[in-house]
């Protein structure tokens, strides 16, 4: 695995790591809606297993059973654990393949696809169950970089609500999340 996709693997296992912290603390808030409308914290959990194990799956990369999703918390814990280890098998995070957004790798695309997913799941989760969330202006112009990669798309269906507008002094991640379809206000009704 050459360096950079050595840290590409790495950025995907940060991200994973943070997103099962804030699934270790939801409590018994799963059922808590969050800022996904009609989404439970459960509901995020499960959309951000099942996502990633249809894109590993599709490759060949998955040889075990999916997680049992009654504890979505021990659930995620086992299949990150999967991903971790399916990226650190021999040519796999260096992998290319043909993706939607163009030529990719596999490391690439868990890092910036989903990781990516991880990390503005993990803001809806941590508003659905009042834990503290944040990052640096770096990682809010990363995130922001990436989706602008996307173009039109970012907007498709199931992927993003059409952008909230909020003023120019709005911090940089609550900006980026108000790009995404996010009001960065949110609470919990």
């Amino acid at each position: 695995m050459t360096t950079t996709t050595h840290q590409t693997a790495g950025r995907f296992a940060a991200r994973a790591g943070t997103f099962g912290e804030l699934l270790d603390a939801v409590g018994d808030r799963w059922d808590a809606p969050t800022p996904c409308e009609g989404w439970t914290v459960r509901d995020v959990a499960a959309h951000a297993i099942e996502a990633e194990r249809d894109f590993l799956l599709r490759h060949d990369l998955l040889a075990t059973d999916a997680p049992d999703l009654s504890d979505p918390a021990a659930a995620w814990r086992t299949h990150a654990a999967d991903v971790v280890a399916a990226l650190a098998r021999d040519g796999v995070a260096e992998r290319e393949y043909d993706g939607y957004f163009g030529r990719t790798t596999i490391a690439a695309t868990m890092a910036d696809f989903y990781g990516w997913d991880l990390v503005i799941h993990g803001w809806d989760v941590a508003r659905a169950t009042g834990q503290s969330w944040s990052i640096s202006d770096e990682e809010a112009a990363s995130l922001g970089a990436t989706a602008s990669e996307w173009g039109d798309a970012l907007y498709g269906e199931g992927i993003c609500a059409p952008a909230v507008t909020v003023p120019d002094d709005t911090p940089a991640q609550d900006r980026l999340l108000a790009r995404l379809g996010r009001d960065p206000s949110w609470t919990p009704a």
